[in-house]
C-alpha cells in the first residue's frame, strides 16, 4: 500500500509542474521528463505498487486470523429454553464469539507463495524499468529526428541565400544586356523550388518537435527547443554483436525480468506439490450467550454463566480429488516449460535486435563516410562551376545541375550524419552506456 501511495503521488505531483520552456533543453532533460510524466510509465508504475501490495499479502498470511461476532434471535412458539429444555413462549437469545485459527503445516505452501509473490514484483520493477528503456529510446530518436530537421532547415536556407544572390546578379545582368530574359525567369523559378524545400523543411522541423513534444506529455510547446549538442563521430565504436549481446543478457531488464519469472515457476510447483501434504490449522475461542424468558437470572449473570472456552487442532489429509491435485502439477510443469521457451525467445529477440543495430550502424558509417566524401566533392565542384558561371563560361543549366547536386549530397550528409550517431549510440545503449551525446 506504501508504495501504491508513493507512486500515486508521484504521478499527482507531475501533474502540476510546469515545464520550463524559455530555454533549449538537452536530451538528459527530456529523458528525465519523460520518466516523470509518461503516461506508459505511471500506468507501469501502479502495476509494480500493485505487486508490491501482493507480496506484502503474502508475507504476512502466516499469521492467525481472529473474528469475533455477535447475533439476535427471536423465537416465536415452543422453542429450546435456558435449561436446554422445550417450552413453550416467545424468547430471544443473544450470543457473543470470538474465535482465532492460525495455519501450522501446509506443505510449505505459504512459504512458497511469499517467495512467489517476491519473485513477481522484482519482475514488474524489470518490466517498468524495460518501460523507461523504450522510452528512452523514444526520446533519443525523436531527439535527434530534431537535430536533422534542423540541419536540413539550414541547408535549405543556404541554398535561399545563393538563389537570391543568382537572381540579384542575373536581374543587374539583364539590365545590362549581358543575360537574357528566360536566365532571369529560369533562375527565379529555382528560388521559388527553394523557398518550397524551405517551407517543407520548416514544416518537418515543427513536426519533429511536436513529435517529441507528445512523447514527453508537454501540452504547451510552441517554445519548445532542443540544445544542437557538438558531436565528434569519431570517437564512436560499435564493437561486435556477439560481445554486445554477451554484455546484454546480464544487463537488459528485459531478459531479467523472464529470468525471475522462470524462478517463480519452481514456486508455482512446489505450491501445486504441497496441496498432497495433510494441513495443520491451530483454532482457539470463547463465547457466551442470554438467553430471555426462560431464565431467572440476569443478563449479567447469564453471560458469566453461559461463558465458554475452545481451543482444537484441525487435521485436513487430501485422499482423493477428482485427479485435480495431480492436474495442478502438471499445469504448474507445462508453465515452467512455457517459460523456458518464453526466455529462449526473448533472448532470440535481443540477439535480431543487437544484429540489426549493429549491421544497422556499420551501414550507417559507411553511409556517413561515402557521403562526407561526396559533399565534399560536390562542394568543390559547385565552387568551380559557381566560378566559370559567374565569368560567362557555363550555363544557367550547369550551374543548377551543380547546385542541386551540391544540396542533394549534403542532404544525404546530413541524413547520415545522424543515422550513424543515433544507430552507434544504441549499440551502446544494449551494452549498458548511455543514449546521451
Amino acid at each position: 500500500m506504501k508504495a501504491l501511495i508513493i507512486a500515486l503521488a508521484l504521478y499527482a505531483g507531475a501533474d502540476t509542474t510546469q515545464a520550463d520552456l524559455s530555454r533549449p533543453w538537452t536530451l538528459a532533460e527530456c529523458t528525465e521528463w519523460a520518466m516523470e510524466h509518461n503516461l506508459t510509465l505511471a500506468q507501469q508504475e501502479v502495476t509494480a505498487s500493485r505487486q508490491g501490495v501482493e507480496r506484502h499479502t503474502a508475507q504476512w498470511a502466516w499469521l492467525p486470523q481472529a473474528n469475533a461476532s455477535a447475533s439476535e434471535n427471536f423465537n416465536f412458539g415452543r422453542g429450546l429454553g435456558g435449561y436446554n429444555t422445550y417450552e413453550r413462549g416467545n424468547s430471544s437469545t443473544t450470543s457473543f464469539s470470538i474465535g482465532a485459527d492460525m495455519t501450522l503445516f501446509d506443505g510449505g505452501a505459504i512459504y512458497n507463495q511469499s517467495k512467489l509473490a517476491s519473485l513477481n514484483l522484482d519482475a514488474a520493477l524489470e518490466d517498468l524499468e524495460k518501460a523507461r528503456d523504450d522510452i528512452r529510446v523514444s526520446v533519443a530518436k525523436a531527439y535527434v529526428q530534431i537535430l536533422y530537421n534542423y540541419e536540413i532547415l539550414e541547408v535549405a536556407q543556404e541554398q535561399i541565400k545563393i538563389d537570391s544572390l543568382q537572381v540579384d546578379r542575373l536581374e543587374q545582368l539583364f539590365l545590362n544586356g549581358r543575360a537574357s530574359a528566360s536566365e532571369v525567369s529560369q533562375q527565379k523559378a529555382s528560388l521559388a523550388q527553394s523557398r518550397v524545400t524551405l517551407t517543407n523543411a520548416e514544416n518537418n522541423l515543427r513536426t519533429s518537435k511536436l513529435d517529441l513534444a507528445q512523447l514527453l506529455e508537454l501540452s504547451d510547446w510552441e517554445d519548445f527547443s532542443i540544445v544542437r549538442p557538438v558531436v565528434r563521430m569519431d570517437q564512436i565504436d560499435i564493437g561486435h554483436p556477439d560481445d554486445i549481446y554477451l554484455d546484454a543478457l546480464g544487463i537488459r531488464p528485459a531478459i531479467r525480468a523472464e529470468q525471475l519469472r522462470l524462478e517463480g515457476t519452481d514456486r508455482s510447483i512446489a505450491i501445486a506439490r504441497s496441496r498432497f501434504y495433510p494441513s495443520l490449522s491451530l483454532n482457539a475461542g470463547a463465547g457466551t450467550n442470554y438467553y430471555s424468558n426462560f431464565e431467572i437470572s440476569g443478563f449479567w449473570d447469564q453471560l458469566r454463566n453461559n461463558f465458554s472456552e475452545y481451543v482444537g487442532l484441525r487435521l485436513s489429509i487430501p485422499i482423493f480429488s477428482k485427479f485435480t491435485l495431480r492436474n495442478q502439477v502438471r499445469t504448474a510443469k507445462l508453465n515452467q516449460l512455457n517459460q523456458e521457451i518464453q526466455l529462449r525467445r526473448v533472448k532470440q529477440t535481443l540477439y535480431k535486435e543487437i544484429q540489426q543495430a549493429w549491421n544497422s550502424a556499420v551501414a550507417a558509417r559507411s553511409k556517413w563516410e561515402a557521403t562526407q566524401a561526396a559533399a565534399a566533392s560536390a562542394q568543390d565542384s559547385f565552387t568551380l562551376v559557381q566560378a566559370r558561371y559567374e565569368n560567362g563560361k557555363a550555363n544557367i543549366t550547369e550551374f543548377n545541375e551543380s547546385r542541386n547536386q551540391l544540396l542533394k549530397t549534403r542532404s544525404d550528409a546530413v541524413q547520415a550524419t545522424y543515422e550513424y550517431l543515433f544507430q552507434s549510440r544504441l549499440v551502446n545503449f544494449y551494452r549498458g552506456g548511455s543514449l546521451d551525446f
